[in-house]
């Protein structure tokens, strides 16, 4: 019996596929641990949740960080990931060559993906160093927070906010965003 393995991708080979027109503009897909992920269509209550997240963030972190909204983060040699709102550190213009490689904080909005979210996602972000990840549990109506990656892709802390409470962001500890701002 011949066993099968799945070919995985490097993020130089996915970006090349990109640049040479492999998928359509349209495609929704990411890179994840080395696999060609597709995400499903957005609904109305996902987009609203985005835009809240970004809004949230805007407000929150000013100047000094950008707001990047479901654009790509370089993280390691098998995963680019497209988290729905991702705080990076500068301007724009710092990424004109290249996509961040790191992030102050990542914001996921989660419904369908929630699982996906929390294990996968959680994983690469963690193992990437990012301090922050925070899910926006549209079925729950709560904000996961979790805290201090660990080596081996984990996150050290792991919170619940509910609306009503509020989050204090590692890279803006001067701010202080409601749980009830990010669910729409």
């Amino acid at each position: 019996m011949v066993a099968i393995q799945l070919k995985r991708w490097t993020r130089q080979e996915y970006d090349r596929m990109i640049e040479a027109g492999v998928f359509s503009p349209g495609d929704r897909i990411q890179l994840i641990e080395g696999e060609i992920i597709e995400m499903t269509p957005q609904n109305v209550l996902h987009a609203a949740g985005v835009r809240a997240a970004e809004e949230a963030m805007r407000r929150a972190f000013g100047d000094g960080f950008d707001i990047r909204v479901q654009f790509p983060l370089a993280l390691g040699r098998d995963s680019e990931p497209e988290p729905d709102v991702a705080v990076v550190p500068g301007h724009w213009r710092d990424y004109l060559t290249s996509h961040p490689a790191t992030a102050a904080l990542v914001v996921e909005v989660s419904d369908s993906s929630l699982q996906f979210d929390r294990e996968r996602k959680a994983r690469i972000y963690a193992r990437a160093g990012i301090r922050e990840y925070w899910i926006v549990s549209l079925l729950d109506r709560v904000v996961e927070v979790y805290r201090d990656p660990t080596p081996n892709g984990g996150y050290a802390t792991q919170n619940i906010v509910r609306a009503g409470e509020s989050i204090q962001p590692l890279g803006r500890p001067t701010a202080t965003i409601g749980a009830g701002e990010l669910l729409p």
